[in-house]
C-alpha cells in the first residue's frame, strides 16, 4: 500500500475547476484522482527541493518545477 501523504490540496476547489471545465458532460472528480493529483504535487515539491539545493539555494523558484 502507498504511503499516506498529508492533503495539500483543497479538494472542494479542485473539483469545482474541474466540473466547470468538465463543460456538458458534467466531468466528475474521484477520490483516488484527488489523492494522485496530491502525490503529483508531493512530487514535484520533493523535486524543486532537490533542485534548488544542487544549485546552492535555499529558496524555490518557479523554475525550480
Amino acid at each position: 500500500m502507498a504511503e499516506e501523504r498529508e492533503m495539500l490540496l483543497v479538494q472542494s476547489k479542485v473539483r469545482e475547476v474541474i466540473k466547470a471545465k468538465g463543460g456538458e458532460q458534467g466531468v466528475r472528480t474521484s477520490e483516488d484522482f484527488l489523492t494522485g493529483l496530491n502525490d503529483v504535487v508531493h512530487a514535484a515539491i520533493d523535486k524543486a527541493i532537490e533542485r534548488a539545493k544542487k544549485n546552492g539555494r535555499a529558496t524555490l523558484r518557479d523554475y525550480d518545477l
